[in-house]
């Protein structure tokens, strides 16, 4: 379907990825790596180009070069599913650093791109993945700001095992044959990897017949991260109450709690959580120490 001469192109909600704790097995999945960036939208029309978020905010201002490198593409129209990112010299996504470059270094900035909605009048989204793909990848040049996201070669398990040991975010598997639906989809899925870090422990929180949990704070910050599942065998679990006990303090300024035994600043949690994200996610108390 052809927009009507003089529209501009508009925002498309993007698909979203389920999240599942395994690869998906059969022949019937594309696996790439999950990027660890903003999940945004290149629009461009007859009118320019403009770089939407993942929210439909339009952050055009903010990308210079990306804008640059989109109109330099050979295309009437487009609208490109990707993500902005900062490379590291590993070229690993480093998300650390990507706020610093959108204000400070906007030549490390690149934008992968994913998925093709839209190209020269024509609504792609209802062609097969594979499709949407191919075509993308054939309009851009190779060594440029935006990069095309390949799929990885090779069975579910094993690109899986290879991002682990990596120390990269996780992948997104996706059905070849799917078209594209704004909003939840179990066409993607995103399987994360797991990271070991350490972090304050700032209280514990039991309530019976309820698991327990470890409230965690960013180390050297305080900012608090979220709670971890307390799954220490019952000698560890033991030694942990007691020094919560020989511990005990104050709540931090501004958080209140029920259920919750508060401990002074000295204790040190190491935790197993979901890699890329903010805060704690799928996180597990794994030992502690003193510091």
């Amino acid at each position: 379907m052809r927009k009507p001469a003089g529209a501009r192109l508009s925002f498309i909600p993007p698909l979203l990825p389920t999240l599942v704790d395994k690869p998906p097995e059969g022949d019937d999945w594309i696996h790439e790596v999950k990027f660890d960036g903003y999940r945004s939208q290149i629009v461009r029309d007859e009118d320019g180009v403009r770089i939407f978020t993942r929210r439909g905010l339009d952050w055009t201002a903010k990308y210079r070069d990306l804008v640059k490198a989109a109109g330099e593409l050979n295309v009437e129209s487009a609208i490109i599913d990707g993500e902005i990112v900062v490379l590291d010299e590993a070229g690993h996504s480093n998300f650390g650093e990507l706020r610093k470059a959108i204000t400070r270094r906007q030549h490390d900035l690149y934008f992968v791109a994913f998925d093709l909605l839209h190209l020269n009048g024509h609504d792609l989204r209802d062609m097969p993945l594979i499709d949407r793909r191919d075509i993308l990848e054939a309009l851009l040049p190779e060594g440029q700001r935006i990069q095309f996201s390949q799929a990885l070669p090779g069975d579910a398990k094993s690109i899986f095992h290879l991002i682990d040991q990596a120390g990269l975010e996780g992948m997104v598997s996706k059905r070849k044959d799917s078209v594209y639906r704004s909003g939840n989809s179990t066409a993607w899925l995103k399987i994360k990897s797991y990271a070991i870090d350490e972090y304050d422990l700032l209280g514990v929180e039991r309530e019976p017949g309820k698991p327990a949990f470890a409230l965690m704070a960013e180390r050297g910050t305080g900012r608090y991260v979220g709670s971890a599942f307390i799954t220490l065998n019952r000698e560890m679990r033991e030694r942990l109450w007691q020094r919560v006990q020989d511990r005990s303090g104050p709540p931090p300024k501004g958080m209140k709690r029920p259920a919750t035994q508060w401990v002074k600043p000295g204790l040190i949690g190491r935790v197993k959580h979901l890699r890329g994200e903010d805060d704690l996610r799928h996180a597990s108390l794994q030992d502690f120490r003193e510091d």
